[in-house]
């Protein structure tokens, strides 16, 4: 098949591509550079089934040969770069996926949206199941994420109903692995980094707050299986095991033999106190759930971010 992956040089969508190639198929893969890096798909460069553009899918595209399938993960994904580029957040959220949209639509292509935990906010349901509507700040300083992947659900979901396009919604929960950005902001490598460096690891609020966390191989299985489902409407992927942040710190700590002292901020604006997926859908409907454990996850981890 002939897959086009938007958001082709960001951490998943990289290895999202790495899977498809593997897979037997062809890869045209879309990045404006913005967060994402072209590091990330250096060792692709010249293979035969994988072809790269440079381009902002906020800008109409057109793509010169047919397409079997869109991946849209084009969006800033993490709180420091959406923070930082929250007017680019929200118009890749609408406009880019609109076109991202309307380019399926003329290739007769599938088309899957990668959406987010974020959908639920500070979840006042525990765990998260896709039924719940969520608990969200549309004005705080996370809606221009949060709204952008709440309208590109509602955007999707309506090119399937309007215009008969084989749609899917994966909502994402906290995912970690090689090609992560280090200063990108999120509890993952900021945490890692900061015991490599033997320095204090900050901890917003008490420590209390509950993470899970998927490792990106498992992520993208789960996104290759639901793309080939016939499920409309969004499904949850992500690990159902809990941790509070707390715990993991102490984790990271000991797994890097550092020394650090772990260091207390005050909580930010909206930073959800629990987050955990019900997985139900997923392993009902895709036979999906994740097998790679915590311990083996971080240990490839640490040891990508240890080498760079």
């Amino acid at each position: 098949m002939r897959y086009l992956v938007a958001g082709a040089a960001g951490f998943i969508g990289s290895h999202l591509c790495d899977r498809l190639i593997a897979d037997g198929h062809s890869v045209a893969g879309v990045d404006n550079l913005v967060t994402g890096s072209e590091k990330n798909l250096g060792h692709l460069r010249d293979h035969e089934a994988f072809v790269f553009r440079r381009h902002d899918v906020i800008d109409p595209i057109d793509w010169p040969e047919p397409l079997d399938f869109v991946f849209n993960l084009a969006s800033p994904a993490s709180p420091k770069d959406y923070h930082n580029h929250p007017m680019e957040t929200l118009r890749v959220g609408s406009e880019g996926t609109r076109n991202l949209l309307e380019l399926a639509l003329r290739n007769g292509a599938g088309f899957l949206q990668a959406s987010t935990s974020e959908c639920y906010g500070d979840p006042l349901e525990h765990p998260q199941k896709e039924t719940y509507w969520g608990h969200v700040n549309p004005v705080g300083p996370r809606s221009c994420y949060d709204e952008s992947k709440r309208y590109a659900e509602a955007l999707t979901m309506s090119y399937h109903h309007v215009h008969g396009v084989r749609t899917n919604i994966a909502r994402i929960f906290n995912t970690y692995g090689p090609r992560m950005k280090l200063d990108d902001g999120r509890v993952v490598p900021a945490f890692i980094d900061q015991a490599l460096r033997r320095q204090p690891m900050t901890v917003f609020g008490d420590g209390s707050q509950t993470r899970s966390f998927c490792f990106v191989s498992d992520l993208v299985d789960g996104l290759v299986l639901l793309s080939r489902s016939d499920e409309r409407l969004p499904v949850n992927l992500g690990n159902p095991a809990e941790i509070t942040v707390l715990d993991f710190a102490e984790r990271i700590r000991a797994m890097t033999g550092a020394c650090s002292e772990i260091v207390f901020r005050p909580l930010p604006v909206d930073d959800p106190q629990r987050r955990q997926p019900d997985i139900t859908k997923a392993r009902t409907i895709l036979g999906w759930e994740p097998v790679v454990s915590l311990e083996a996850g971080l240990h490839l981890t640490i040891d990508y971010f240890g080498r760079q």
